[in-house]
């Protein structure tokens, strides 16, 4: 793998040792590119050489091919909560039927469960446990009113890396639908909504994917389509949607039924260019490096006095490492990496975080353990 050639994609490299690719991660500069792109064709011809909904199909086709699923099969959200919500409340419910999720979740996928309270249904959130939530833990807690399970790809705080493929069989073989939240691995490790029986998946490509805030993909297994209800009813997701004057209310039979209106074309450009880089990159090939460096990361770590709290066990790790110090203050340490030696990591629920990607390099990652206060 060419880290230098990666590292031309990502001009905060000159200005910065970012860490923090679970947070709002830097513009990668294709998608910076192709959004220039877009506003170029706006002003000059407001896209009538360009199509753009034309790219918007070539982009779904795109993050189709990132997790193994179908164009059908595919829209676009403003962010993963959108897409959660979808599911939330496009499904019928009963009172007593219950939704099992972890405590460690990234509010956007909780909220929208939560509000399923009012209509009877209860969410069970299964407890962490030194820094992951056993799968057999989460199975344990299915019972005959289990409707959906719904998990994050990695937890946000800890790093912790479900293992989906086994929990999607459990909730295939239990008849229970499962839900994801993939923000924090879409870019990052390999996903296949196929073999690993996800029938919903929901993602904004603001972190590892190195896109735009404010633009991702949802993912709806077909059979289960015509099965979710949209929550609003909007012109671009019915049966010939360009024939403007007649009103024919019928819901075309792809996830595009979720489709409102207009699409945030900008976004959409700089989404795809980045998915597209991680394609010709090779995910596979990203999850290594990425390992490699968080495994480095782990072991100055620790050499130094800090507590991991991220599980570094095979099919659990991550790019998030997530550490403690015993004696020093979080928020200080993080604060005076950025403001000092421009290494940006962050603070989440306690920890301290940090959250590498491809480009970095194993020097910046010595950095920041030597700049660490010791123990």
């Amino acid at each position: 793998m060419d880290v230098e050639r990666i590292r031309e994609f990502f001009p905060v490299t000159k200005n910065y040792n970012f860490q923090n690719h679970a947070g709002v991660a830097p513009l990668c500069k294709p998608a910076a590119e192709a959004m220039r792109l877009y506003v170029e064709q706006s002003l000059n011809d407001a896209g009538l050489k360009a199509g753009f909904y034309k790219r918007a199909e070539q982009v779904r086709r795109s993050a189709a091919r990132l997790i193994n699923a179908t164009p059908e099969e595919i829209t676009f959200v403003k962010n993963t909560t959108e897409g959660i919500g979808w599911v939330a409340n496009g499904l019928s419910w009963n009172t007593g039927d219950n939704v099992v999720t972890t405590n460690v979740e990234f509010p956007a996928n909780i909220y929208p469960w939560m509000g399923l309270k009012a209509r009877g249904v209860q969410l069970k959130m299964i407890p962490e446990e030194n820094g992951r939530v056993p799968v057999d833990r989460i199975a344990d807690a299915i019972d005959n009113r289990t409707r959906v399970v719904t998990v994050s790809a990695v937890e946000f705080a800890s790093g912790y890396r479900l293992d989906l493929a086994t929990l999607g069989r459990i909730c295939k073989e239990k008849g229970v639908l499962f839900c994801v939240d993939a923000i924090q691995a879409l870019g990052m490790f390999p996903i296949d909504v196929r073999a690993m029986n996800i029938d919903f998946l929901s993602a904004d490509g603001h972190k590892w994917l190195c896109g735009p805030e404010g633009c991702g993909i949802f993912y709806c297994h077909q059979a289960l389509i015509g099965h979710l209800k949209p929550v609003m009813a909007g012109w671009l997701g019915m049966k010939n949607a360009l024939d403007f004057g007649n009103y024919r209310f019928e819901f075309v039979d792809t996830a595009c039924k979720f489709d409102t209106g207009s699409y945030n074309i900008c976004g959409i450009y700089g989404l795809g260019a980045a998915i597209d880089m991680w394609l010709d990159l090779g995910v596979e090939q990203v999850a290594a490096r990425i390992t490699e460096l968080t495994d480095r990361l782990v072991q100055g770590l620790r050499a130094k006095g800090y507590r991991i709290i991220s599980s570094r066990r095979p099919g659990e790790s991550s790019g998030i490492v997530a550490f403690i110090s015993d004696v020093h203050d979080h928020q200080k340490i993080q604060q005076h990496l950025q403001d000092e030696y421009r290494i940006v990591i962050a603070v989440r629920e306690g920890r301290l975080r940090s959250s590498p990607h491809v480009y970095n390099t194993p020097e910046e990652i010595d950095q920041l353990v030597e700049v660490l206060p010791a123990h």
